[in-house]
């Protein structure tokens, strides 16, 4: 599970899919940029074992996934990843009940939520945003809470840059929350 990019530079590699998605409810739209319906993110961090969740616009959502990657960098900055085959195995769970404007996925350690746009102040914006609802909706958090806990303590990343939209995660690390708090 290392990458040997030239003499001396080892890189540890960690697959993930760069494209998962469903189809939008707009119909046909080019793949390349992710919205959304989530498609081409480039996220590092969903990698085997990682549960998305995807808002379902489309009936029968018409789930895709594709572009197989070994590793790649925050950012995405030229295109370039360490592309490779990659074959999964998904379970999909519909929670109807559940309503969403972004993409959010959990990791064994951290909950994330994702924001896609032209603009990278805007992407950021619906990154944090659903961050704060998520920690308002499934912590029980008040809004102005979840604001200061996400200044303190949650990370917000450059996904990718390079596929029309660019895409910002907020990475909130599940062991903060100890359960010997009161919520409000």
């Amino acid at each position: 599970m290392i990458g040997h990019f030239a003499p001396g530079i080892a890189i540890p590699l960690r697959p993930f899919f760069g494209s998962m998605g469903v189809a939008p409810g707009s119909g046909r739209i080019d793949s390349a940029p992710p919205f959304a319906h989530a498609g081409n993110m480039d996220n590092k961090e969903l990698v085997a074992g990682t549960t998305l969740y995807i808002p379902v616009a489309a009936a029968g959502a018409l789930f895709i996934a594709g572009d197989g990657h070994a590793g790649q960098g925050n950012g995405e900055v030229d295109i370039t990843a360490m592309e490779t085959f990659l074959t999964g195995t998904f379970r999909f769970v519909v929670h109807k009940r559940q309503s969403l404007l972004w993409p959010r996925a959990e990791t064994p350690t951290h909950y994330i939520s994702m924001g896609f746009s032209p603009d990278l102040k805007e992407a950021t914006e619906h990154a944090l945003r659903d961050m704060i609802d998520f920690l308002v909706t499934e912590k029980h958090m008040t809004r102005d809470d979840a604001y200061m806990l996400s200044s303190v303590a949650v990370d917000l990343d450059i996904s990718e840059l390079v596929d029309g939209n660019v895409g910002v995660h907020a990475m909130c690390p599940k062991n903060i929350f100890t359960g010997s708090g009161t919520s409000k």
